[in-house]
C-alpha cells in the first residue's frame, strides 16, 4: 500500500529538482531557504528566488498535520478528523514581459477516517499571448495526461478553464493548462496510478518552463511592455487573493503567511479603468483570455 511517507519524499526530491533546475536556467539566482514549522502539525521548506531572468519566484514543499479546522471541513464537505497534507507549489514572475508567468502544485491530501486524494495541475499567464507557445504549452501537458488516461486532458483542460477563471473581470487568468482535484480510488483507478500521473505532471514542469524561458528572455522590450506586465500581475493578485482555494486552505488552515502569499508578484499595478489600444498586442492578448480555446489547433 502507498504510504504519505513515500509521496512526502517523492515530492521533497521534486522540490530539490526543480530548485537545482531554474538555478542553472537563470544562471545568476540561487534559491534562499526558510524552513518553518507550523503551530497545529507539520512544517515545510518555503524556497524564494530572485535572479536575472526570474524576477521573484517560489518553489515550496510543505508537510501539514492536524486537526481539521470545522470551517474547511464544511467545504469539503466530509466529517472532522485529523488531517494530512503535502505537497509542492511553485509560482514564477519574470522580469521580461515576454517571458510567462507560471504556476504548478502537486498535492495529496487525506484523513484519519481513510479517505485520501490528489490535485495539482499546471497553467500558464503569459502577459502577452503568443500561438506558437501556447501550442507548445498545451501540448506538452496533453502528451502526459494522454500517457495515462485518454479523459484526462478534455477533463482537466476544462476544469483548468473554469478554476482559473477571474469571475468579476469576465476573463481567465491566462491560457489555463491542466487541473484537478479529488483524484481517488474512483473510476477504476489504484493510488497507485494516481500517483504515476501526479508525478509525471510534476517532471513536466522544468521541459516545459525553461523551453518558454529560453525562447523569451533575452527579448528586448520597452516601458510600455513593462507596464502592461504590471496590469496583468494585477489581474493575476485579484484572482489569488479573491478566489484561490489554495490560498483560502492555507489561511484557514493557520499556515504560514509568507510562504501562502509567495505567489504574489514583487510589482503589480491597477490603472483606474485601463483600455488598451484597438489591434495592439495587448489587446490581442485580451481576446485570447477565454474559456474554451482549442489552442492546439
Amino acid at each position: 500500500m502507498l504510504r504519505k511517507e513515500t509521496i512526502t519524499d517523492w515530492f521533497k526530491g521534486l522540490q530539490d529538482e526543480i530548485c537545482q533546475t531554474l538555478e542553472t536556467a537563470d544562471g545568476v539566482g540561487k534559491f534562499v531557504e526558510d524552513k518553518w514549522e507550523r503551530a497545529g502539525g507539520g512544517g515545510g521548506r518555503t524556497r524564494i528566488f530572485q535572479g536575472k531572468h526570474i524576477e521573484k519566484g517560489g518553489v515550496n514543499f510543505s508537510a501539514v498535520h492536524g486537526d481539521l479546522p470545522e470551517k474547511i471541513g464544511k467545504a469539503l464537505q466530509i466529517e472532522q478528523a485529523e488531517f494530512y497534507a503535502t505537497g509542492v507549489s511553485i509560482v514564477l514572475h519574470p522580469h521580461n514581459p515576454y517571458v510567462p508567468i507560471i504556476h504548478m502544485n502537486v498535492r495529496y491530501f487525506e484523513m484519519s477516517t481513510g479517505q485520501w486524494w490528489f490535485g495539482g495541475g499546471i497553467d500558464l499567464t503569459p502577459h502577452y499571448i503568443n500561438d506558437e507557445e501556447a501550442r507548445f504549452f498545451h501540448q506538452s501537458l496533453k502528451d502526459v495526461c494522454d500517457k495515462h488516461h485518454a479523459d484526462y486532458h478534455p477533463k482537466f483542460k476544462k476544469w483548468a478553464d473554469d478554476y482559473f477563471y477571474v469571475r468579476h473581470r469576465q476573463e481567465t487568468r491566462g491560457i489555463g493548462g491542466i487541473f484537478f482535484d479529488r483524484l481517488s480510488e474512483n473510476d477504476g483507478f489504484t493510488k497507485e496510478q494516481r500517483f504515476d500521473f501526479v508525478k509525471d505532471v510534476g517532471l513536466a514542469f522544468c521541459p516545459i518552463y525553461t523551453h518558454l524561458l529560453k525562447n523569451n528572455k533575452d527579448r528586448s522590450f520597452t516601458e510600455n511592455e513593462k507596464n502592461w506586465q504590471y496590469q496583468r500581475r494585477g489581474r493575476y493578485v485579484e484572482f489569488n487573493l479573491v478566489w484561490d482555494k489554495g490560498t483560502k486552505f492555507g489561511l484557514d488552515t493557520n499556515g504560514r503567511t509568507e510562504s501562502i502569499l509567495m505567489s504574489l508578484p514583487p510589482k503589480a499595478d491597477w490603472t483606474y479603468n485601463f483600455q488598451t489600444k484597438e489591434n495592439s498586442p495587448e489587446a490581442y492578448t485580451l481576446s485570447k483570455l477565454k474559456k474554451e480555446i482549442n489552442w492546439l489547433v
